[in-house]
């Protein structure tokens, strides 16, 4: 299993989509879905020694190896990747396939249904390094000609360049956000349905409704500042006390972002559904005898409680413990291991203080755990709105017996370079280990749902 290098390894959906393979061909997900991956844990180790300013020189290098020229990145032929992603799963018959956003908790919910799930938007990563990352301004128009060609290539696509100084500080350096939404199935998509979903099957759609103020580049074309994380859509344009601050722990002389003037609405660059594959998914299986249903929530983690629940649930079905919360974030998540070792898997955004808070209402409002296992996706930089140490300290103490860290030494937090390695070396430690589960049926999701739905505000079923 092995992405083209036009697309990044190191994003939401393709991460998402190895760990779904994965799990669907009974094996569990390395580091960032690579066996070779472990192979890295003692440079990643030896890394962690070195000053914080150090570290964030080598996660940028790291994370920005990815890049590829502009030459490549204009010539590309995204139908390609979506053969190479379709390739990835098991070839046999499926009762559903999720098809649209991403969100951590729908791996898991691709587990326990046993199905496949088919990413809208994926994240093209296009060298860049005359663009400082404080400088929207400038990233506006770098790459018009780059993004002219490739939407030229590909008529079905929509580009959302975004550009966020906040979270992704290092990786920007050496490193342009090319989002690309497909506004039809394509080919691939297409014949990886008609070849694998049972007569009468059903073409699940995953609709994240969170949309971003975004600025018209072109046709088909938006620039997109700042990102779902920390910090509001307001606050990157309008400043805010904290940043302040952020700039000038790292010696940028002023005090705000001078951004683009945003024109319009789009859907968030990672997480937002664009709805005009709704009307194409939905023609599609009215032509080839499909059902059609949408799973719509507001925000990708809203789906978190109802898919934490539904695990306890079928535990509880099943005779098992649901005495264990595994708490994963962003692209640290392992659906194989989560069931192996018994753990309700409950999925955050990111470690910033909206997820924080998130999961405190959901363990406010549940059964309590006996044990919380906590991991966090150190993205190098202490970013606005990045919930602090001790905040999590607090989140642990909610459990009834002991709390942890998996993988994440909190000392070295969120500059952790070795936890991308260790997080799965702390699901082998969990004490317990249960066979893998036979599927659930999708009519016992939406049982679970129906019965439940009044808990889950933000996410509705429609169809």
């Amino acid at each position: 299993m092995k992405l083209p290098r036009e697309v990044a390894a190191f994003d939401s959906a393709s991460a998402m989509v190895m760990a779904t393979a994965r799990y669907l061909h009974h094996r569990d997900t390395p580091p960032m879905g690579r066996p070779a991956g472990r192979l890295l844990r003692p440079l990643a180790t030896a890394a962690n020694r070195l000053p914080v300013r150090l570290r964030e020189t080598i996660y940028s290098l790291a994370s920005g190896a990815e890049a590829q020229p502009a030459a490549r990145m204009a010539a590309l032929d995204i139908e390609q990747v979506a053969a190479s992603i379709v390739r990835f799963y098991p070839q046999r018959r499926y009762p559903a396939v999720i098809l649209g956003s991403s969100s951590g908790a729908l791996v898991h919910l691709c587990a326990a249904l046993g199905i496949a799930w088919l990413p809208q938007t994926l994240l093209l990563p296009l060298r860049q390094r005359h663009v400082p990352p404080d400088d929207p301004m400038r990233a506006l128009h770098a790459f018009d000609a780059t993004a002219q060609a490739l939407l030229a290539r590909n008529p079905d696509f929509v580009l959302h360049h975004m550009h966020d100084p906040n979270q992704d500080r290092l990786t920007s350096r050496r490193m342009a956000y090319f989002r690309v939404k497909r506004t039809r199935l394509g080919p691939a998509y297409e014949r990886f349905l008609t070849n694998t979903l049972d007569p009468g099957g059903v073409v699940l759609l995953a609709e994240c409704t969170r949309r971003w103020p975004t600025t018209r580049v072109g046709e088909r074309h938006v620039f997109q500042f700042g990102a779902v994380g920390g910090l509001q859509p307001s606050q990157y344009h309008e400043g805010d006390p904290r940043i302040a601050a952020y700039l000038r722990r790292y010696g940028v002389r002023r005090t705000r972002w001078e951004a683009p003037t945003p024109d319009s609405e789009s859907p968030e660059a990672e997480w937002g559904f664009e709805p005009a594959l709704r009307d194409e998914a939905t023609a599609f299986a009215r032509r080839h005898g499909y059902q059609v249903r949408r799973l719509i929530f507001d925000d990708p983690e809203d789906l978190s409680p109802l898919i934490a629940d539904l695990y306890r649930w079928w535990y509880r079905q099943r005779g098992l413990p649901t005495n264990r919360l595994l708490v994963e974030s962003f692209i640290l998540a392992d659906p194989w291991w989560a069931l192996r070792t018994g753990c309700v898997p409950y999925w955050s955004t990111f470690p910033v203080q909206s997820s924080a808070d998130a999961l405190e209402r959901y363990l406010d409002q549940s059964d309590t755990y006996d044990y919380l296992h906590l991991t966090l996706f150190c993205h190098g930089v202490e970013s606005v709105g990045l919930a602090s140490v001790d905040q999590w300290h607090r989140v642990l103490q909610h459990a009834r017996v002991a709390g942890s860290f998996a993988g994440v030494e909190p000392g070295r937090y969120p500059s952790d370079l070795a936890t991308f390695f260790r997080y799965q070396s702390a699901l082998r430690a969990l004490p317990a280990r249960y066979p893998i589960p036979e599927p659930l049926q999708l009519r016992e999701f939406e049982g679970f749902f129906a019965q439940r739905c009044h808990r889950y505000p933000a996410v509705r079923m429609e169809g």
